[in-house]
């Protein structure tokens, strides 16, 4: 049986798209297998795994609500779990769907004309433990307590390498959550969130002062 030039470059073509095909479907199908058996730093896997779950048009949003200002206003300390700012049903009742029902995902609040900040540690669950609302200005005891100064941004070690990060890693392992999408903060919000692997690029190099020390007047129950 004879073929023709044309009838084999043709047959040539169609092999050629069948095999490309089968190896761009292996290739997927391995690459959303394997997620759970890399070697993640840092539990980066919560990076891998947000990136993917996030769509791209939600992380490149921005609604220039929040800025660092009010970011530090709701923290003791800069790496403090911040305070809760509004009114929430202060219970131990293990019903872990109160905060996360909001923040595990992000959206905007009719309630508060706002878009919701991610917290980057969904998996941790019991957030009363770390997270509370301010009863009270009044101090329990006098003190002389002051904050530490908030790490300095930038700092590149050249005009174009790309910045380190100031902070530990310990619950803030997904970058994603904080510095992408509409409720992140004006000023470490990043501009490239569809490349996803932060820290291909940028690594941990904490520098802040040291806590300074402190007295509290004791206090004697009569």
């Amino acid at each position: 049986m004879k073929f023709s030039k044309k009838h084999f470059s043709n047959k040539c073509i169609i092999a050629a798209f069948c095999f490309w095909g089968i190896l761009a479907l292996t290739c997927i199908v391995v690459y959303s297998e394997s997620a759970d058996s890399l070697d993640f730093d840092h539990q980066g896997y919560k990076l891998f795994r947000s990136y993917e779950a996030t769509p791209e048009i939600y992380m490149a949003a921005d609604s220039g609500d929040r800025n660092l200002a009010n970011f530090y206003a709701l923290r003791q300390y800069p790496g403090s779990p911040p305070r809760i700012p509004h009114e929430v049903d202060v219970t131990f009742s293990d019903n872990e769907t109160d905060c996360l029902s909001c923040h595990a995902k992000g959206g905007y609040s009719q309630e508060f004309g706002k878009f919701i900040p991610v917290t980057p540690h969904p998996e941790n669950t019991l957030c009363y433990q770390c997270h509370a609302q301010v009863q009270t200005e009044a101090l329990l005891v006098e003190t002389n307590w002051k904050s530490i100064a908030p790490p300095r941004l930038g700092r590149s070690f050249l005009s174009s390498s790309p910045p380190p990060i100031p902070h530990h890693l310990q619950l803030r392992e997904n970058c994603i959550a904080c510095h992408t999408g509409p409720a992140a903060v004006v000023e470490i919000r990043v501009e490239h969130s569809a490349r996803g692997n932060c820290r291909q690029c940028h690594v941990p190099a904490m520098q802040s002062e040291a806590f300074r020390e402190f007295d509290r007047k004791l206090y004697y129950a009569h």
